[in-house]
């Protein structure tokens, strides 16, 4: 089934717009490479990042050499993208689903990227890697992963369950060590599998990568269950199991175990040192972004 949106045709637009509004009056990145010593020149190959070029030593020879360092210079970032049905909620034309908000969000810190020639791959999940692109700088590569985004938001499949932790393990081992690891998910998983997942999350952790973690709901109805007080017929989107209860009667003890569930993930986050984002689609995807990516710069 291919899903109808208005922010589905103006992908890539959208997300430099969002970009914009937030590079205008900054003058630092929010995302930076990891310090690195000097070693040597080389002579510049076509295709190399301009940026390495050592202009004074053109000035004095007229040719053109690139600086070469222990490490890379570049920041190399992975975005991983959970697919699975939960994220396609709400199932409305009007608002906006959590993997729509989360495509764009990616597509926003693509273009960022871009900017800054640092390299990106992209993963797409649900109970199995469904995509993972290479982890590469050039602009092609990132047209290519902003029309996977693309074609992602715009596709609605039923029954697809959530499964983090192989993804999460693949990406620990297939990244180079230091990377930066962005998540969109709603972390709807299995909670009896909530340790499994934190342990993925600490490989990624133990091979120095930087893990951020957007966790994305629906405040209103998924947090805080505005349900008019009457019979409802709930439709878990990944099983297709039914269940019909007065919300009334639920209300307390659904708000209750969503709020001890959000707290578990914070404080682990936390205790991991793994930089959790809220992105509640009651917000605009621009102003959770911003927001984040402000007290990011400030951080550095």
């Amino acid at each position: 089934m291919i899903l109808e949106h208005p922010l589905i045709d103006n992908l890539e637009l959208l997300a430099q717009q969002v970009v914009e509004g937030f590079i205008i009056g900054l003058h630092k990145s929010p995302f930076h490479g990891f310090s690195v010593e000097f070693a040597e020149h080389r002579l510049y190959n076509q295709g190399d990042p301009l940026k390495h070029i050592d202009w004074r030593v053109f000035g004095k020879t007229e040719k053109l050499f690139v600086k070469r360092f222990e490490e890379e210079t570049n920041l190399r970032c992975c975005l991983v993208l959970d697919t699975s049905s939960s994220m396609q909620y709400p199932d409305d034309e009007k608002k906006v689903s959590k993997l729509t908000f989360s495509c764009v969000a990616a597509a926003a810190l693509l273009q960022l990227l871009k900017r800054q020639l640092d390299a990106s791959s992209l993963v797409c999940f649900d109970d199995k890697v469904e995509y993972m692109s290479e982890c590469r700088s050039a602009h092609s590569h990132y047209r290519m992963l902003t029309n996977e985004l693309q074609r992602r938001m715009a596709v609605v499949d039923a029954n697809k369950r959530t499964d983090a932790v192989d993804a999460l393990h693949l990406v620990a081992e297939k990244m180079h060590r230091r990377s930066l690891v962005v998540i969109f998910s709603d972390m709807m998983d299995d909670g009896e599998d909530t340790d499994r997942l934190f342990e993925a999350l600490q490989h990624l952790k133990y091979n120095k990568h930087e893990v951020i973690l957007f966790h994305v709901a629906d405040g209103d109805k998924e947090v805080d269950f505005n349900f008019e007080n009457r019979p409802y017929e709930f439709i878990d989107m990944e099983t297709g199991d039914r269940v019909k209860l007065q919300t009334g009667s639920v209300r307390e003890a659904y708000v209750n175990g969503v709020a001890a569930y959000r707290k578990e993930i914070e404080e682990r986050c936390h205790r991991y040192q793994i930089d959790r984002v809220w992105a509640d689609l009651t917000k605009p995807v621009d102003e959770v972004l911003n927001a984040f990516l402000i007290k990011r710069n400030k951080l550095m």
